[in-house]
């Protein structure tokens, strides 16, 4: 991280603990319920988010906005269905985006709607200070994902994304070994995340937006890429160029691309692949690390760890000396407006900045060459 870049976060942050101390929206008292609302129901991770958010004891969802009204209804009706021993008020319908920005007791907002909606909801978040976990991509190009983080920023308000790899114990454990230098001198790293949604015809009913590229900004390989993306620019930080081979196989959603496999340059001098894509029956090695000193596989969700510098790190058995896994990044979220300090949560640029990447991949792909992404 540059010392520019530090002081971005640093200022994000600080900014965001001020809202929460001075703002109207100051986290809700003991034994309060938090009042949050849904904004945008189509993310295919919504029906996960409501499960969540019903089954908090803290939460209400009093609101549930979708420009689709049928499914904002059934959003609604999901969130009604509580445990027993969990009653809140229930949550309403909103006829209009209107209503939810301009309610003083709501303080944040949950936005799953489709991605080329998310320009003008987060624009309106801010400027009514609502904080906001908005499910990845941030945007579709970098330019609009940038203007939205910087508009989160200046609001000072809390903000994350669903990038859960993060908080899996592997991952936490790969990023305190990269940081302590027990790989060497890091020579190449790889990055997976595929399945067989195209195979399946996963997105063949409600989520078949997410099918098309003029609403969703991507196909498979920016779909799933993202998540690996994260992980890889999490542990090694910001990407020179890059370039990839993206492209349809199935053609069971026209020209959405199914699959794809990058080529990433980092600032530090690290080579990268990155593979991601909706046609795969099998994705065994999802993250590979190789060093001068040592090497990493998670295979099968197991890890396999040598390292000269740890003690007994053979890389012979899976490696089970690992971190407690961190919360999903909606309770991280939810938990930081009620008042929990140090939540691991994603900052508008991190989030901004995996759109640059993706977008310069796809770039890449199509003029053939090495692309630089976009500095916000």
């Amino acid at each position: 991280m540059t010392r520019r870049d530090f002081v971005r976060t640093a200022g994000y942050a600080g900014a965001a603990v001020a809202a929460l101390s001075a703002s109207p929206l100051a986290p809700a008292a003991e034994g309060e319920k938090l009042t949050l609302a849904l904004v945008g129901g189509a993310h295919i991770h919504t029906p996960s988010f409501v499960n969540l958010l019903k089954n908090r004891k803290d939460v209400w969802v009093k609101w549930v906005w979708d420009h689709d009204a049928g499914r904002a209804q059934n959003r609604a009706q999901a969130l009604n269905t509580r445990p027993a021993n969990n009653p809140a008020k229930e949550a309403r319908v909103a006829r209009e985006a209107s209503e939810v920005w301009s309610d003083p007791e709501v303080k944040a907002v949950v936005i799953c709607s489709e991605t080329n909606r998310h320009p003008e909801l987060i624009a309106a978040a801010a400027k009514a200070g609502k904080h906001m976990f908005a499910e990845k991509p941030l945007g579709i190009t970098a330019r609009e994902s940038f203007a939205m983080a910087k508009a989160i920023e200046e609001a000072g308000l809390l903000f994350t994304t669903g990038y859960f790899m993060r908080g899996q114990s592997h991952h936490l454990f790969l990023k305190e070994q990269v940081a302590a230098g027990a790989f060497g001198k890091i020579t190449h790293v790889r990055g997976s995340n595929c399945h067989s949604g195209s195979l399946g015809g996963w997105f063949d009913t409600e989520w078949r937006w997410m099918a098309d590229p003029k609403i969703a900004g991507v196909g498979a390989f920016g779909d799933l890429g993202t998540h690996s993306l994260d992980i890889l620019m999490w542990l090694f930080g910001d990407v020179e160029e890059g370039t990839a081979d993206i492209k349809v196989v199935t053609g069971r959603y026209g020209d959405c691309d199914e699959s794809g496999e990058g080529l990433l340059r980092f600032k530090n001098g690290i080579t990268a692949t990155l593979a991601a894509g909706w046609v795969d029956v099998e994705n065994p090695v999802s993250l590979l690390i190789s060093g001068t000193e040592g090497h990493a596989v998670i295979m099968n969700n197991d890890l396999y760890f040598r390292s000269q510098k740890v003690a007994g790190a053979n890389g012979k058995e899976p490696w089970d000396k690992l971190p407690k896994p961190a919360r999903e990044p909606l309770h991280q979220f939810v938990d930081a407006v009620a008042g929990k300090k140090d939540q691991p949560l994603v900052t508008p640029r991190e989030a901004a900045a995996r759109v640059a990447v993706m977008e310069a991949l796809y770039q890449g792909c199509q003029g053939r060459t090495w692309v630089k992404p976009l500095q916000g």
